[in-house]
């Protein structure tokens, strides 16, 4: 019988986040800091409105790019939040969350033998889905002592004459690194000397701590050669409405809409419902949860800095990125023996790239006590490996 699996596919690496939590599931008293998830509910007035529309008979196809309504008010929010206009008809699309846009964008823009440059550590799903799109993706890594962020420099000397795309992961899982105005700026010097596009993922935008998010469209010029992503998932606890958008030029949405079409006809109606009322009415909701994560952000990395665990202070997402280089071991070592001993779960740095080696993974979308208890249990641990 004939091989029936396709070379590509059979060479992906599976994500190297679920091994852990496949164990936690069946480990009686272990806690996981893990999960990218937010562990607040979806605020009551959105699913009000998706329980609203199933109840009035809501439950057709929309459109293929998303109805209209939610168009506008994806419109309406980019011009409040980034001062970026956009036309609801033309330029945006919705998707089933931020995975989606990212994989049909690759798709809609890359011809095979196109590079994609990819800084890591940095989303497990971008290099994945640009290998899927015939793409060769280009790694660019990313280093501690500037913060996980991507220099001007680091770009300059990763461009060929074959490279075609930039994925920009910013604010980033799973450093909780951003870039700044000053940053992008030298940045988006760089893209315009080579004329190459941009894909910016920027589904933690709202999730930020030092100061209001920059997006690399604001800039002159980035605009008509950037897919904005962005999503539901994060800002407004949606993750399970599976919910995104890409904002973009009218020619790279359009055939983006094409392979939506045939692939996915259009993101689930429920979903959409919701998220209008999200856009309309929950800013006060996104204030609420980013206090409380920043919180925990303070918290944590105060405890990190009690058990002397190098750390860069992130600003972004909810995520930090602690060094364990010191203890002579490899991130999924650590990692699995701190599940072992203490039953507390995180994330080897290396499920994020090469580059994520000697670092580990914690997300902070978790409750105070969680915490707490959590870092007693990883102080515990490190103690011991420094006796």
């Amino acid at each position: 019988m004939r091989n029936p699996l396709a070379d590509k596919v059979v060479e992906i690496k599976p994500s190297g986040i679920r091994k852990f939590f496949d164990i936690v599931s069946e480990m009686k008293d272990a806690i996981s800091l893990g999960v990218g998830e937010p562990d607040f509910d979806t605020p009551w007035h959105i699913r009000d409105e998706g329980i609203y529309s199933l109840e009035k008979g809501k439950t057709h196809y929309t459109s293929n790019a998303g109805l209209v309504e939610l168009r506008q008010e994806i419109c309406n929010y980019m011009q409040r939040r980034q001062g970026i206009t956009y036309h609801p008809l033309k330029e945006v699309l919705i998707t089933v969350g931020g995975s989606e846009a990212i994989d049909m964008g690759l798709r809609a823009m890359c011809n095979p033998g196109d590079e994609v440059l990819i800084p890591q550590p940095s989303y497990v799903s971008y290099e994945p889905c640009a290998v899927l799109a015939g793409a060769k993706p280009v790694i660019i890594n990313l280093k501690a002592e500037n913060e996980f962020r991507l220099t001007a420099q680091e770009l300059e000397d990763s461009i060929t004459d074959k490279t075609k795309i930039l994925i920009l992961p910013f604010p980033n899982n799973p450093t909780g690194a951003i870039m700044e105005r000053k940053d992008l700026e030298a940045i988006a010097e760089v893209i315009l000397k080579h004329d190459i596009f941009v894909m910016s993922d920027e589904i933690y935008s709202e999730l930020t701590y030092k100061e209001k998010h920059v997006s690399i469209a604001e800039l002159p010029g980035m605009k008509e050669r950037t897919i904005l992503i962005n999503g539901f998932s994060k800002a407004y606890a949606m993750t399970g409405w599976r919910l995104g958008y890409a904002c973009g030029p009218e020619e790279i949405i359009g055939q983006m809409t094409k392979i939506h079409q045939f692939a996915i006809m259009c993101a689930p109606t429920t979903s959409q419902h919701a998220a209008v009322e999200a856009l309309k009415n929950g800013d006060d909701d996104v204030e609420e949860m980013r206090t409380a994560y920043n919180q925990r952000r303070r918290y944590l990395m105060n405890a990190l800095r009690e058990m002397r665990l190098e750390c860069f202070e992130p600003y972004g997402a909810f995520y930090v990125f602690p060094c364990i280089k010191e203890f002579g071991m490899t991130s999924d070592e650590f990692a699995e023996k701190l599940l072992a001993e203490e039953k507390l779960a995180v994330v080897p740095g290396t499920a994020f790239g090469d580059c994520g080696e000697g670092f580990l993974r914690i997300s902070y979308a978790y409750s105070l006590d969680q915490l707490r208890e959590a870092l007693k249990r990883l102080g515990r641990f490190v103690e011991r490996l420094r006796a």
